[in-house]
């Protein structure tokens, strides 16, 4: 899974993964089938999906999607997903959504979009105090290369500016 940048963490049942080939599609599908089954033999119940970085997804691609990938995730023992998608994203969030849309009778798991994955993260793990380790963790083993929501205007997670006595 070349173009996913992934972390795992087995106390939160949590797989965070983003996409972090800017401009090629060259690997979409193998990717995604590389993630399902990576997914699927650690049997997670928490999935933050970052994709702010995937290019426009083509038609094709999209109804690979539907017809393979989607059925595949549904056979998943996932109770929250998260997908991180900056307002930028106007394309691939109306892919998403048109997805969801087309399998919704059957999504068993809560789906959440968020802008940035701090947000994404706190929301899916409910604020657990792990949360700046994981954060910490992340930025060291995927950094800048893992997320083009950085680049949006938004706020940043200010997790470890502040001390606890106030």
């Amino acid at each position: 899974m070349a173009e996913f940048c992934a972390q795992y963490d087995e106390p939160l049942d949590l797989l965070r993964v983003a996409w972090t080939v800017e401009s090629s599609m060259r690997h979409f599908r193998p990717s995604f089938t590389r993630l399902v089954e990576v997914a699927a033999e650690l049997a997670v119940g928490r999935v933050l999906l970052d994709i702010n970085a995937l290019p426009d997804v083509p038609v094709y691609d999209q109804l690979w999607l539907t017809t393979s990938f989607m059925p595949a995730v549904l056979k998943l023992p996932l109770r929250q997903v998260v997908i991180v998608l900056s307002a930028e994203r106007v394309y691939n969030q109306h892919v998403a959504e048109g997805l969801l849309m087309a399998v919704s009778p059957f999504i068993r798991f809560d789906v959440q979009f968020f802008p940035q994955p701090e947000f994404g993260l706190a929301w899916l793990i409910d604020d657990s105090p792990r949360l700046p380790e994981l954060l910490l963790e992340w930025a060291a083993g995927c950094g800048n290369a893992a997320s083009a929501a950085q680049q949006v205007s938004e706020p940043q997670v200010p997790y470890g500016q502040f001390d606890s006595a106030g």
